[in-house]
């Protein structure tokens, strides 16, 4: 297990960062209903970059996990005190409250090690750098025959 430091624009250190586990099994299944949140994954000449909203949550009730190349990004996200008020009549509901799970397929060239996340505006950026190969040209010989 490794973390995912959280970095702010200034480039602090908090005292806690969000950890990365490396599964060595498969999931575990859930069997209760699970929310699912759009998110956008970039790629720049030199990171990947995965963004997803999630409002209403601390960064570090955020899980995030990675098991051969997928990464799993889960939380959960309780109701407000509001829908506990007595006699409160509920006019439309869209918001899903509960567990949320995102599993997002990597491709192998990322450097995992060096995995770096951060929340700002209610939105987690997780940035995995590419792995970089040196580049040869090779001189192909004539045979002659």
């Amino acid at each position: 297990m490794f973390k995912i430091f959280w970095i702010t624009q200034d480039d602090e250190l908090p005292k806690d960062g969000l950890e990365v586990e490396i599964m060595e099994n498969e999931e575990e299944i859930l069997d209760e209903e699970v929310g699912q949140v759009a998110l956008d994954v970039l790629e720049s000449s030199e990171n990947v970059f995965i963004i997803a909203p999630v409002s209403g949550v601390e960064y570090e009730d955020i899980d995030v996990s990675i098991h051969k190349t997928i990464l799993t990004i889960k939380w959960h996200r309780d109701k407000t005190p509001e829908y506990n008020i007595e006699g409160v009549i509920i006019r439309n509901s869209e918001c899903f409250w509960g567990k949320f799970v995102r599993n997002v397929i990597l491709p192998e060239n990322l450097a995992i090690n060096k995995i770096k996340a951060y929340m700002q505006n209610n939105l987690l950026v997780i940035t995995i750098p590419k792995l970089k190969f040196d580049t040869k040209n090779i001189k192909i010989n004539k045979v002659e025959s």
